[in-house]
């Protein structure tokens, strides 16, 4: 026989089972409007489905990885398809170094991705290069992780 005790406590779990399976399909957020950016599963946002709008750089570098010029190559077929929009590609470092040497650091890393993007057959009027340094990390702890995070540009459509 089942106590009312244990009836109340299976409910409970099954609610908060399905309350909890409600959010974890909730899928990604957006709307209909070209450019638009959402967030997913991961932190990576996108600027259209399957688009990512960052690419990550090593330690005071500027390069370009293959895993960026890929991500890039899909920005720029994206924006081929858009092309009325301009963007804007803000340039990110980590919190080590001087804000000097970080702001420097940041516009290196957002002009190789404006560079990139125009051998792909984007206007470089349509692209604007901004650089944050060390101003806007996405996450502020104080260690390699936070640090590969930070090293950065993303992609934003211009305002």
């Amino acid at each position: 026989m089942v106590s009312l005790t244990n009836l109340r406590k299976f409910l409970l779990v099954v609610l908060a089972g399905i309350a909890l399976s409600a959010c974890a399909t909730q899928g990604k957020k957006g709307s209909n409007i070209a450019g638009d950016v959402y967030t997913g599963n991961d932190t990576v946002e996108y600027l259209a489905t399957g688009v990512k709008d960052r690419v990550f750089f090593a330690t005071n570098k500027s390069t370009l990885t293959t895993a960026s010029r890929d991500t890039l190559r899909k920005q720029a077929a994206w924006m081929r398809k858009k092309s009325k929009l301009k963007f804007t590609i803000e340039g990110h470092a980590d919190e080590r170094g001087t804000r000097e040497y970080n702001l420097a650091l940041g516009e290196r890393r957002a002009n190789a991705v404006k560079d990139y993007l125009m051998t792909y057959g984007i206007s470089g009027s349509r692209l604007n290069v901004i650089s944050y340094g060390k101003e806007r990390p996405v996450n502020s702890g104080s260690n390699p992780l936070a640090w590969s995070q930070n090293r950065r540009s993303v992609t934003v459509k211009a305002e």
